[in-house]
């Protein structure tokens, strides 16, 4: 079957968080939702949902945790079984609950700036020590990468005279869009159960992998591992649900498990009925054709954005992401060479009329960085990459 990712479809007159935030003249390559439709099985199933007409309160059904259990299964080996599946309201609200069932104020929670911004409040509102680990830059001649600096990572563990609770893993990253091998993940899942901190993996991106990319679990390493792992996963980003607010807690622990439940019972947090159906859609295997076309759409986007940048963007280098649809632009260069003043963000605003994410919003390390979502029509991609190349001419 043939899915058209080229069609545009008009999102300013909806309520769109995207569309709506900035000027109508502005092209919004920010928040990360995609500016494609949802799957056909998923659409199909919310026809449905709504033509039934009635929509009170809905809980997950054993269906639906047998077929997520049975997509990790069937796409890494992972023994998963449906007695782990929990539901939640999406993975932001999801680490937050795991934050309060698994840490006492006072505790510390390890994370890896840069990184997606809501990871780095959770300490706030839990009363917690946040514990910064950031990543290492690699700058090439046209493209940055990120490095584990085991040294630091480590060292991260117990500072600021708390003991690690909790380490929050983002893997897929956001923003750099790196996977992380089976070593890495190894290396850090060791020193977790060295110091006693369980693990939070945010796994939202994992089935948008580019170029042929692959996608390893942390809790799929090992039983000790999965043990102490809370594994985060939804339809959200990768099936463009995100506003359905649908997702699912994988925790192979019975004790762990309970304790989780018991924390989201008492935050009050729901899924409604729609995201339900959605779910049970998406991950049936109804949408995989639909999955691997949009891969391929999104790894040629990238491409596409790669080659830009190095020829027409003198001074950004752009990261070479392995999954997501998300770009990590280096504008360091241009600062300080005093090309632009000030943050990136405001400049392609101001003056290309382009809104992405401003990197300073992913923690330390993320200054003079801007976020690009290429999860939309070829056509919107290359117009706001050409306005962002015409404001930097003439300011050269």
């Amino acid at each position: 079957m043939q899915y058209d990712f080229d069609r545009l479809i008009d999102r300013r007159s909806t309520n769109s968080l995207k569309w709506r935030r900035y000027d109508p003249d502005v092209l919004p390559l920010w928040v990360a939702d995609m500016d494609f439709a949802a799957p056909p099985p998923v659409l199909e199933a919310l026809r449905q949902a709504v033509d039934h007409g009635v929509f009170g309160y809905a809980v997950p059904t054993r269906e639906l945790a047998e077929t997520v259990a049975a997509r990790l299964q069937r796409l890494y080996g992972w023994q998963a079984t449906p007695e782990m599946v929990v539901a939640t309201p999406g993975v932001v609200s999801a680490f937050a609950a795991a934050a309060r069932a698994v840490c006492q104020p006072g505790q510390g929670i390890l994370v890896q700036p840069p990184v997606y911004p809501p990871f780095l409040s959770v300490h706030a509102a839990a009363g917690l020590v946040r514990q910064d680990a950031p990543l290492a830059r690699v700058a090439h001649s046209q493209y940055v990468a990120y490095e584990i600096d085991w040294d630091v990572f480590e060292a991260a563990f117990r500072s600021g005279g708390a003991s690690t609770s909790m380490f929050l893993l983002c893997n897929p990253h956001n923003p750099t869009g790196q996977t992380y091998s089976r070593a890495d993940l190894s290396r850090m899942a060791d020193l977790c159960l060295r110091y006693g901190a369980v693990i939070c993996s945010d796994e939202i991106h994992a089935e948008l992998l580019l170029g042929g990319a692959t996608h390893t679990p942390i809790a799929a390493l090992d039983p000790a591992v999965a043990a102490r792992t809370i594994t985060l996963i939804a339809p959200s980003k990768t099936f463009n649900v995100a506003g359905l607010f649908c997702g699912f807690a994988i925790i192979p622990d019975e004790d762990l498990r309970l304790r989780y439940r018991k924390t989201l019972e008492a935050m009050t947090l729901h899924v409604n009925s729609l995201g339900l159906a959605a779910a049970q859609a998406a991950f049936s295997g109804a949408c995989d054709d639909w999955l691997a076309a949009l891969n391929r759409y999104l790894t040629a986007n990238r491409d596409f954005l790669a080659d830009f940048v190095a020829r027409r963007l003198p001074g950004v280098r752009t990261s070479l992401p392995a999954a997501t649809y998300l770009a990590w632009l280096d504008c360091t260069d241009l600062l300080r060479a005093g090309r632009i003043q000030g943050s990136p963000h405001q400049f392609f605003v101001q003056k290309a009329r382009v809104a992405l994410n401003d990197g300073a919003e992913f923690g330390p390390g993320g200054e003079g960085f801007v976020r690009l979502n290429f999860g939309c029509p070829r056509a919107t991609l290359a117009e706001a990459l050409e306005r962002m190349a015409r404001a930097l001419e003439v300011e050269t």
